[in-house]
């Protein structure tokens, strides 16, 4: 597997049966999605939030864990602080008056954060890249690890160059003695009507002395994530994309549906799946809390530990973790 899959000006998911997809897909399915017949978003302050319990920093050999919402986390490995695809503002938009809001707030405000040594990017759409939380994050010193071209939508917004990495598929920093290794997805990128596919779309694994954690991105399933874990595996723990899917072929690029998103955590070799990118935004053709049902059932099947924290909620990777599921109570 070659490193960028870059033809021309545009990247492209090596497999043979991906299909290029763009805004005006998006727009369509966003059309579609109005006529279908789904429940009812939650009203705003019915999802239970935890308060916050993280250090400011973690103790060395210690792999602990805060869902923020969406693809957002906060990764304490040790003594280095991670965020991945920060996004605390109100719409994944362009505009600030429409397009997909929030279901529910932030489990972290973003001044109560510690400092933020790496931000792991997965790709440029507008729920995981967020400009206003990028400039907050820059101006705090934190280091920005993005697939390649992601790097100049954070410069045109006034981050430093040197503290931005842009890397290929399988290229890896090191900071604080932890491997940061940007490693494939099946995906696309763009934020306008003529960028489609020209930045370069990732997953991330993170290895460290003691833990090892894996960041799917968003991701269509594919044997890639197999690659992943014989090469970087096996991990403590994947957070893995589990909402936000379509149906029919049309969203094998794209998205994944959760009984997929399970079998992924056994391809990467992790011992626990924490699911993410559902409930913060409905981006997709379900009910919003569908993917964490079909997860759970999934995993029951199989037998996987699936960890389903409540927003705002701490886990620590080495210690038994009670999940409930709150979700039942959202109405």
């Amino acid at each position: 597997m070659t490193a960028t899959h870059r033809v021309g000006r545009r990247f492209r998911n090596p497999w043979s049966d991906s299909e290029p997809r763009g805004l005006r897909d998006v727009i369509r399915w966003s059309l579609q999605r109005r006529r279908q017949n789904l429940a009812p978003d939650p009203p705003p302050g019915t999802f239970p939030l935890a308060q916050p319990t993280f250090a400011r920093r973690a103790a060395a050999g210690d792999l602990s864990v805060t869902w923020v919402g969406h693809a957002t986390v906060l990764l304490q490995l040790g003594p280095i602080n991670v965020l991945t695809d920060p996004m605390w503002s109100e719409r994944a938009s362009p505009v600030s008056f429409a397009g997909p809001r929030r279901l529910v707030t932030a489990g972290v405000d973003l001044e109560a954060l510690p400092t933020i040594d790496v931000v792991l990017i997965s790709h440029d759409h507008y729920d995981h890249l967020d400009m206003d939380t990028v400039r907050h994050l820059a101006a705090r010193g934190s280091r920005f690890f993005v697939p390649l071209g992601v790097g100049a939508h954070l410069e045109r917004w006034g981050v430093p160059p040197a503290q931005i990495e842009e890397l290929a598929w399988w290229e890896e920093r090191t900071l604080g003695g932890v491997r940061f290794v940007c490693t494939p997805t099946r995906h696309y990128s763009g934020r306008g009507l003529r960028d489609h596919s020209a930045t370069l779309w990732s997953s991330w694994s993170a290895i460290g002395p003691q833990h090892r954690f894996f960041y799917s991105g968003d991701t269509g399933y594919s044997t890639l994530f197999q690659e992943i874990g014989s090469r970087l595996g096996p991990f403590d723990m994947a957070f893995i994309k589990t909402g936000a899917y379509g149906p029919g072929a049309a969203w094998a690029d794209i998205h994944m549906p959760p009984e997929q998103s399970v079998h992924v955590l056994r391809d990467v070799r992790a011992k626990r799946m924490f699911p993410v990118h559902w409930s913060t935004f409905n981006l997709a053709y379900h009910d919003w809390d569908e993917p964490i049902r079909r997860a759970v059932a999934e995993a029951r099947r199989t037998g996987v530990e699936l960890v389903t924290p409540r927003l705002g909620e701490w886990v620590d990777a080495d210690l038994a973790f009670a999940s409930t599921p709150w979700w039942e109570a959202v109405r």
